[in-house]
């Protein structure tokens, strides 16, 4: 199983207030775990105000309001930029434009290096970013418990609920890729 590139949508019995009604984007998966970034709990700073902390200003009029993300509870100290991939001005695709730059199957890149937001600071960078601090992990077999357990929903990934669709709305979006909505859901778990 390989849910890279997928949404983890919580169920409504999820009991850790980190995960509790959180959509989590899964970067990468594989038999030794998971790493995800929450993509629908804002925190109580936005990109203008993060830039800043690290003493740079934000030259992209389009972000300056955009909320920075608890990704989840691993290194929140730490920053994850979700973002389109950045190609090479002749059209052919380049090697990670950033130091730190995962590519994710499905067209996104993760990037962990300052020199991403250095980019967005000189009016740069990705088209579109989603900023957490913190990321979500799942050691080997963990996420496939969880699963297994009925904590969890999963449906592929759709960008635009990443990128265009209000962070108040991001939770629902997911569930109606599935042809859910939240009033379907029951906080008991059931095993055939």
């Amino acid at each position: 199983m390989n849910l890279t590139n997928h949404f983890l949508i919580a169920m409504p019995g999820m009991e850790d207030s980190s995960f509790s009604k959180s959509v989590v984007y899964l970067c990468e998966h594989t038999e030794k775990g998971a790493l995800g970034l929450i993509i629908n709990k804002p925190s109580d700073i936005n990109l203008q105000s993060l830039l800043a902390k690290v003493d740079l200003s934000l030259g992209r009029e389009d972000l300056a309001d955009t909320p920075v993300f608890q990704g989840g509870p691993v290194q929140t100290e730490r920053g994850f930029v979700l973002h389109d991939p950045m190609l090479a001005s002749n059209a052919e695709i380049s090697e990670a434009a950033y130091a730190s730059t995962m590519q994710v199957a499905g067209g996104l890149e993760m990037t962990t290096s300052k020199d991403v937001l250095e980019a967005l600071s000189t009016g740069a960078g990705p088209r579109r970013v989603l900023v957490t601090l913190g990321y979500s992990a799942w050691g080997e077999g963990q996420l496939e418990s969880e699963l297994a357990e009925n904590s969890w929903i999963t449906v592929d990934a759709d960008v635009s609920v990443i990128f265009d669709t209000p962070v108040d709305e991001r939770y629902d979006r997911a569930l109606s890729l599935l042809g859910l909505q939240s009033w379907m859901l029951t906080h008991q778990a059931g095993h055939a």
